[in-house]
């Protein structure tokens, strides 16, 4: 996986440390597996709970990294 951003590692190191109790590093098929998924859930909850337009903009941000997106 090519490096995050600290936010979108921040999110991707919560899911494994919760799942597992171990950082992304410790796991990297799993963090690679999980990435595309949590994106997924971060651009639902962008385009249906936030309705600040900057933080939707943010949180697809972070999803478009972590499916390895240019954006």
């Amino acid at each position: 996986m090519t490096e995050l951003s600290p936010a979108a590692q921040a999110v991707l190191t919560a899911v494994t440390c919760k799942q597992y109790d171990v950082p992304p590093e410790g796991l990297p098929a799993f963090a690679e597996e999980m990435a595309p998924l949590i994106a997924a859930a971060l651009r639902a909850a962008a385009d249906q709970v936030v309705h600040n337009r900057v933080c939707r903009m943010e949180l697809r941000l972070i999803a478009d990294e972590l499916e390895g997106a240019d954006a």
